[in-house]
């Protein structure tokens, strides 16, 4: 089992474009991951967070991943729970840390509403893109964002606005982000 985690380590020395992840400083079985949104999808600039428990059969089974920031997304269960090929049927002993988190990362920017967790969020994906879009960024992405009680309205009047309270709700929580971190570390 130890020596499996060796495995997982490379992705706190060297994380791939987008993904972070480290375990708690409590239980190495336990491990909190971050997420940034993908360019050109409704998830840009955000911060998505999530847990990911081993067991003692890791690397033979996989680990259960959950986000905990919540989702609105056609492969994400209301619990958090992700309907990804790789995290059930199609696990490989070969699949690190780093293949998990990119791979969950593709999935934002490219849903699988054939496979669907969320049937409203796949319904929504086929048919009428525009509007799977709008509900994706106003389901509250970010639990820590004070703006998405107004975000309808704002957006409605004011995109410019709109787009500016985004852009500081997104700062906002990637400096919350970065003092977790550092207090992390300490």
């Amino acid at each position: 089992m130890k020596s499996s985690f060796m495995k997982v380590s490379p992705l706190q020395e060297d994380p791939p474009t987008g993904v972070s992840g480290a375990p708690t400083d409590n239980n190495i079985m336990i491990w909190n991951a971050v997420i940034f949104g993908p360019h050109d999808t409704p998830f840009e600039d955000g911060t998505f967070k999530l847990t990911i428990e081993f067991t003692e059969e890791y690397p033979n089974k996989p680990p259960t991943v959950r986000f905990i920031s919540k989702m609105f997304h056609p492969n994400v269960y209301a619990d958090g729970g992700i309907c990804l090929d790789i995290l059930q049927n199609r696990w490989s002993p070969t699949y690190d840390v780093s293949a998990i988190l990119t791979s969950i990362q593709s999935l934002l920017s490219d849903p699988n509403p054939n496979s669907p967790a969320n049937s409203m969020a796949a319904q929504l994906y086929k048919e009428n893109r525009r509007e799977y879009e709008k509900r994706s960024l106003l389901d509250e992405p970010n639990p820590n964002s004070p703006a998405n009680s107004l975000a309808a309205q704002l957006y409605q009047e004011n995109k410019r606005e709109y787009e500016k309270r985004v852009a500081t709700v997104v700062e906002q929580s990637w400096l919350n982000f970065q003092e977790s971190h550092t207090e992390d570390a300490r």
